[in-house]
């Protein structure tokens, strides 16, 4: 099994900035994309940002100057720099990555609990 564990989130005032990361736990054989969800109260969950296992990233329109992705594989951790934060960022934001159990198998996609951030003065 594989444990995706967040931290991070938090309150903070427009424009603001956080920091969550995600770690990954566990026995598996590698770890391929790693990246972040958003769902706002009422809303479908959303893809904010995701990184691949060679570095390449994608964004969301609504965050691309905003928000970063990195990830260290040496410590199987994600994390997404939040700049420029406003009220509509507000959302639980899940960390989610695809994972190879074993060798030859497929992938498997991991969720986190999700963190809570809230962007309000």
């Amino acid at each position: 099994q594989v444990q995706l564990v967040e931290s991070g989130g938090g309150l903070v005032q427009p424009g603001g900035s956080l920091r969550l990361s995600c770690a990954a736990s566990g026995r598996f054989f590698s770890i391929n994309n790693m990246g972040w969800h958003r769902q706002a109260p009422g809303k479908e969950r959303e893809l904010v940002a995701l990184i691949s296992s060679g570095g390449s990233k994608n964004f969301a329109d609504s965050v691309k100057d905003r928000f970063t992705i990195s990830r260290d594989n040496a410590k199987n951790t994600v994390y997404l720099e939040m700049n420029s934060l406003k009220p509509e960022d507000t959302a639980v934001y899940y960390c989610n990555t695809d994972v190879r159990l074993r060798a030859g198998e497929l992938m498997t996609t991991y969720w986190g609990r999700g963190t809570q951030v809230t962007v309000s003065s």
